[in-house]
This record gives structure tokens, C-alpha cells and sequence, in this order.
């Protein structure tokens, strides 16, 4: 809930906005960290507020600076009447778009940040540029100024994995993420919230892909494409099934219509790559191997993740999830094969470890995500590994002139000056 602040003398109706309570605060000659502490306890305080006068807010305020022993400041803090000019971006094309903190939040995750570290550091930013009161800067500028924030305030590592990001998002290379795993493994959801953080609006299910294959295909000329992937086994012209196990059946099955599916599969990477367009490749059928068949031209990146449940209750747990959302999916059967669907992720996963794949555990969606794209972002500091200097530009160099040895703030200061 955005609260309003209500000022009856001048009619006027503005959000609270803790950046503006800070600025207020520091021209009324109060310390930064001391100002940046106070305004965050008003604001938490009125999270459940919708709409405050101007007057009762200014008193609040009052009342923790003379708590806080900062009495000095009270004859001269007075609160602003008018919202201030948004703070614009600029990229190196000229075009200009408002700073938004939650983009700028999902950029951060995007590098491999938690959700909660990013949103800290999006917040500290913006509340430091409203407090110098900048009102623009450039797209590189913003870039450096995140990177030392996240080196002084974060750690080292996180600061490099922005760095790394920040470069391949300027290298107009497509990324393709493929996330392979057996039914019940949460690949769609997985691969829904990777693209919302990676900014992917391209994503691909190979159980679509079958789906239009049987429409094109009749069941007579191509049974296997017509059977569950775990008990495909069933329509192969097999001799001496008696001499295999049933988990080697299994992996037979899998394996024909995994190839039926490939061909498929490899029309729509290639597509991607040559649009140069982001894409995310999810199912059963996005086994390890296809990732090598992938187009590695113009420069595309390809990157391969195994997701799997690794505990035989939960998996059922989510089987029967499933039947209870979306009755389609006959929760049921799923169940009734579960030995086999169990089987066919056993395989899948020793597929995986074979080419060195990582396998991802999916028992919290929150980490699984996390960790798939901590995945793809050490893939691309295998080929992005440019020097700030490089990664952030000219216009950001007077700002990295200064070494990373000045106080990320001073450098907004800068920007100010």
C-alpha cells in the first residue's frame, strides 16, 4: 500500500516517499545513515497507512529526531509540498526512460542476487540519487555506480556476476536455456520465473511440440511418438525383453522418443539463434545431449540444467498436485507408473552427470530458481570476462577513473557536481 500525504493549506495529494523524507532530512543538516535510519522507520510504520496529513507526518518525524537526540535539526527539517522530478535513465542509443526500482531489482536477481539483497540494493541506490538530487544519468553510469554499491556493500562475488551480466546484455548474443527433467519435476514453473527475471518472453515446451507431431503423425506410422515417455518401451519392436531390465527398457524408450522429438527441438533453437532472440527449452525431451546439438553460431549461448525431486513422497506429492489443478494431467495414472517415471528420472539424472550437466534438486522454488540462474550466469563468465573499464564505457570512466577505493556515494555525489 503506497501511503498518500495530504496537505489541506496547498490542496495537494503526494506519495510518501522515503528518498524525499531523506533528502529533507540531510538538508536539515542531519548525517546520512542517521537520516536513511530515521526514514525507514517511518516508512515501515506507515506500511498499513493510506494516507497521512502533511502536518501529523512532519510531528512523527519531529518526535524521532528529538528521540533520536538530534534536536539541532528540528528548527530547520520542514517537509517538501511536491513529489520531485522522476530520475531518468538514458541508454547509449539517447533513449531516456524513467529509473523503475523493480526492473532495476529484477536486473540485480538476474546476476544471481536473493530477492531480498536485490531489493535492499535497488533501495539504497535510488534513495542516494534522490538525496543528490539527480535527476539523469546514463545507463552505464547507473551500471558502475550498481557494481561498486555491490562490491562496498554486498561482496566481491556478487559485484563480479552483475558485471558479467551487464556485458552479455550488451553483446546481443541469444541465450538458450534448456531445463530438462522427469513429470512432476516443476520445469514450466521453473522456466516461468527464470524468463520473468532473465527478461525472456520466448519459452518453449517439448510436450507442445510432440502434441503437434501427433496431430501431423498417426499413431500407426509412429507409435512411440504416441506413448507416455515413461513407458514408450512398449511400442519398440524389442526382442528378448526378457534379457533387459526394466530400467534399461525405460531408457530405450525414452531415448527413441527423445529423437523424434529432437529434430523439432532443433528447429525452434535455430529459430531463436537467427532472430538473435532469447529462449528457454523446457521438458522431458530436452535431454543433455540435445544441448550439444544446439546452434552455436552467431555466438549463441547455450546453457543446459537437469531438475529433479529427489525424494520419492514428494514427488508423489506433487503428481498429485497436479491432478488436483489441472484434472488433464490424470494424476492417477501418473501415480499408478510411478515406478517408471521414478526409473525414467534416475536415468535422466545419470544422463546428466555423464555430460556434466548439473542437476538441480526442485524442493524449493525459490532456491531452484536462484540456482539455475546462478547456473547460467557462471556459463557466461566463462566468455564475458571484460575489465570494468570495458563493460561500463566512456561515459561511465570518469566515475571509474576514481578507483574502486571511493565510496560508491561519493560517486553520485559526482554525478551532482
Amino acid at each position: 500500500m503506497k501511503t498518500v500525504v495530504v496537505n489541506q493549506k496547498e490542496n495537494t495529494r503526494v506519495p510518501f516517499l522515503r528518498g524525499i523524507l531523506i533528502r529533507s532530512l540531510l538538508d536539515a543538516g542531519l548525517p546520512f545513515d542517521a537520516a536513511s535510519k530515521i526514514a525507514g522507520s517511518v516508512r515501515d510504520d506507515l506500511s498499513d497507512v493510506s494516507e497521512i496529513g502533511s502536518g501529523d507526518l512532519r510531528r512523527e518525524v519531529s518526535a524521532r529526531l528529538k528521540r533520536a537526540g538530534h534536536e539541532d535539526t528540528l528548527e530547520s527539517y520542514g517537509m517538501p509540498a511536491a513529489a520531485p522530478a522522476r530520475i531518468e535513465v538514458e541508454s547509449a542509443s539517447g533513449t531516456r526512460v524513467a529509473f523503475s526500482r523493480g526492473r532495476h531489482e529484477r536486473y540485480l536477481q538476474a546476476s544471481g542476487l536473493k530477492p531480498d539483497k536485490a531489493e535492499q540494493t535497488t533501495e539504497l541506490i535510488y534513495d542516494q540519487l534522490l538525496a543528490d538530487g539527480i535527476s539523469s544519468l546514463a545507463t552505464s553510469q547507473l551500471g558502475y555506480l550498481t557494481y561498486a554499491c555491490l562490491q562496498q556493500e554486498v561482496s566481491h562475488k556478487a559485484a563480479e556476476r552483475y558485471r558479467v551480466w551487464f556485458e552479455f546484455q550488451r553483446s546481443s548474443r541469444p541465450l538458450l536455456l534448456l531445463i530438462c527433467g522427469a513429470v512432476g519435476t516443476g520445469k514450466s514453473t521453473i522456466a516461468t520465473e527464470v524468463a520473468h527475471l532473465l527478461d525472456i518472453v520466448r519459452t518453449q515446451s517439448t510436450d507442445m511440440l510432440r502434441e503437434v507431431m501427433r496431430m501431423m503423425i498417426p499413431e500407426r506410422l509412429s507409435p512411440v511418438l504416441h506413448c507416455s515417455t515413461f513407458n514408450a518401451w512398449k511400442a519398440l519392436p524389442i526382442r528378448g525383453l526378457k534379457d533387459r531390465s526394466r530400467e534399461q527398457l525405460i531408457a530405450d524408450g525414452y531415448r527413441s522418443q527423445a529423437e523424434l522429438l529432437a529434430v523439432a527441438c532443433e528447429a525452434v533453437m535455430q529459430r531463436a539463434v537467427e532472430e538473435g532472440v532469447p529462449m528457454i527449452l523446457e521438458g522431458v525431451h530436452a535431454y543433455p545431449e540435445l544441448g550439444e546439438r544446439a546452434p552455436h553460431k552467431a555466438g549463441a549461448v547455450v546453457v543446459h540444467v537437469t531438475l529433479a525431486v529427489l525424494r520419492p513422497k514428494e514427488l508423489k506429492a506433487r503428481l498429485r498436485g497436479r491432478g488436483e489443478l489441472v484434472p488433464q494431467r490424470r494424476a492417477k495414472r501418473y501415480l499408478s507408473k510411478f515406478d517408471s517415471i521414478w526409473s525414467l528420472q534416475s536415468f535422466l539424472m545419470s544422463e546428466a552427470d555423464r555430460c556434466d550437466v548439473p542437476i538441480i534438486p526442485n524442493e524449493d522454488k525459490e532456491k531452484a530458481v536462484q540456482q539455475v540462474i546462478l547456473h547460467v550466469n557462471q556459463e557466461l563468465a566463462r566468455q564475458f570476462d571484460g575489465s570494468p573499464d570495458a563493460v561500463f564505457g566512456d561515459v561511465a570512466g570518469a566515475m571509474i577513473r576514481r578507483g574502486s577505493e571511493v565510496a560508491w556515494r561519493d560517486l553520485v555525489a559526482d554525478l551532482a557536481s
